[in-house]
């Protein structure tokens, strides 16, 4: 693989371990999958055979953004006001677009994936993870492998997020019978995928995470077996927690959700949660203690109407923090440097309620980069320093949108927001995006296949 030569950048977000800092008028040096160098100048000495130069002045160069969950296959219910969930609690709204969901097609999960994984990429983010928990009996149990062809045809780092849902509705789940896994089927194919594709090693473009959708659409011993699995092979855990559900849990199970979770034992570093949004401080404390992850997605609670999650108090406890963008049928969008402005303005505008001060701008940086990674369990990605993997993205600031913003580029994102597409995308090492096209493919094309697998669904 070609290396590069980001010539005279403007300013590069480099992160050699203790924090991001800024270094003004750099060369960024690739050699295959991972960064060499970062300095002035770099072009005056002997390159690597093949190095492709190009001209970076003007540019901000940012990390890659990891985006910590998500569900591709919402995509095929975007912009539905019939869907609208804003007078609905949780629970009822998953009564309603479960039903919605059930009638997908392969091919749909398979063109869902690439349009929210191309979305994702315009906008800066290298690695994705998606909480895929969506198995109607129809559509087979070969979901995740399309999506990991389509992660592929786009150049993604994926993360797969095997999920399932085992409890019926007769006993209290929001799932359609049509959706509904046994345990044995879900752990089975849980294992089959991590045996297939998941790659432990330094640079890997395929995890796989063992992932039940949430406590209250399963069975206890899916979420025991589940993390039987887990330990043993070495991957992640994740699921819903936090979103409406707890006073469910507590009259079904006599305890709330993060207490019944750390009683199975999924709980600890190598676990994460989506939303959290209904926890207490307790519980919060409780989380940051074990070592337990958030993926905090800030745009479902526009739509949600519930509060806005206490993210000074996770900041304060410790709490490991990455950012998510959700599914589209509560996020009608794949921009997770979109998610990143709203996840800061969403905290200025709860301030006054909060017993804690909303972490700085640059923070909110972090929970997109360095805290994705650590999430997702990866040191090889998430920031820019030598040895890191060559996953960025690059913003040319000589545009009237940035006017009176280059003083700081640590806090642009946060504060200001970026309101277009990259102007290049590397993950890698490789350039995916550049320009506004997709290296090597038609997105037009893309477009019209997608189209056309939607079609083939009655909504």
């Amino acid at each position: 693989m070609a290396g590069y030569l980001l010539k005279n950048c403007a300013a590069v977000i480099v992160n050699e371990g203790k924090g991001p800092t800024v270094q003004r008028n750099v060369d960024i040096l690739t050699n295959g999958r991972a960064v060499q160098a970062i300095g002035e100048d770099l072009g005056q000495s002997e390159l690597p055979v093949g190095t492709i130069a190009q001209d970076a002045a003007g540019w901000f160069v940012y990390p890659g953004l990891v985006n910590t969950h998500h569900h591709f296959f919402q995509c095929f219910v975007r912009n539905r006001a019939d869907l609208d969930w804003t007078k609905l609690s949780v629970i009822e709204w998953l009564d309603r677009i479960y039903p919605v969901f059930s009638r997908l097609n392969e091919d749909c999960f398979y063109h869902a994936s690439l349009t929210a994984m191309a979305e994702l990429i315009k906008h800066g983010c290298t690695t994705a993870f998606d909480h895929q928990y969506c198995f109607p009996r129809h559509a087979g149990k070969r979901l995740i492998d399309r999506q990991f062809e389509a992660a592929e045809r786009l150049g993604m780092r994926f993360h797969a997020g095997r999920g399932g849902n085992t409890l019926p509705k007769s006993k209290g789940s929001t799932i359609p019978d049509q959706m509904l896994e046994t345990t044995d089927e879900f752990i089975g194919d849980c294992a089959r995928l991590i045996d297939s594709y998941h790659d432990a090693s330094p640079f890997s473009m395929r995890q796989v995470v063992v992932a039940p959708c949430q406590p209250v659409n399963c069975y206890r011993e899916t979420f025991v077996q589940s993390v039987a699995l887990a330990r043993d092979r070495g991957v992640q855990m994740h699921t819903h927690v936090g979103e409406g559900e707890s006073p469910v849990m507590a009259a079904r199970h006599g305890m709330r959700t993060v207490d019944y979770l750390a009683e199975l034992g999924f709980a600890g570093p190598d676990a994460f949660y989506a939303h959290c949004w209904e926890l207490t401080h307790d519980e919060l404390r409780k989380m940051a203690a074990s070592g337990t992850g958030v993926s905090h997605c800030p745009e479902p609670v526009y739509l949600v109407g519930a509060e806005v999650t206490d993210i000074p108090a996770m900041a304060a406890f410790g709490l490991r923090v990455g950012l998510g963008c959700d599914g589209a049928a509560s996020n009608d969008n794949s921009n997770l440097m979109h998610c990143l402005h709203s996840a800061y303005m969403l905290q200025c505008l709860a301030a006054s309620t909060r017993l804690h001060p909303v972490p700085p701008p640059v923070d909110f940086l972090g929970y997109a980069t360095t805290g994705g990674a650590a999430l997702l369990g990866r040191s090889d990605i998430g920031r820019l320093a030598p040895g890191m993997a060559a996953d960025l993205f690059a913003i040319d600031t000589r545009r009237m949108d940035y006017v009176g913003t280059r003083h700081d580029p640590l806090s642009l994102m946060a504060k200001v927001g970026i309101g277009m597409p990259t102007d290049l995308t590397m993950i890698n090492g490789r350039i995916v995006w550049q320009k506004g096209e997709f290296a090597g493919l038609d997105e037009a094309r893309l477009f019209a296949e997608a189209e056309a697998a939607l079609s083939t669904v009655e909504f």
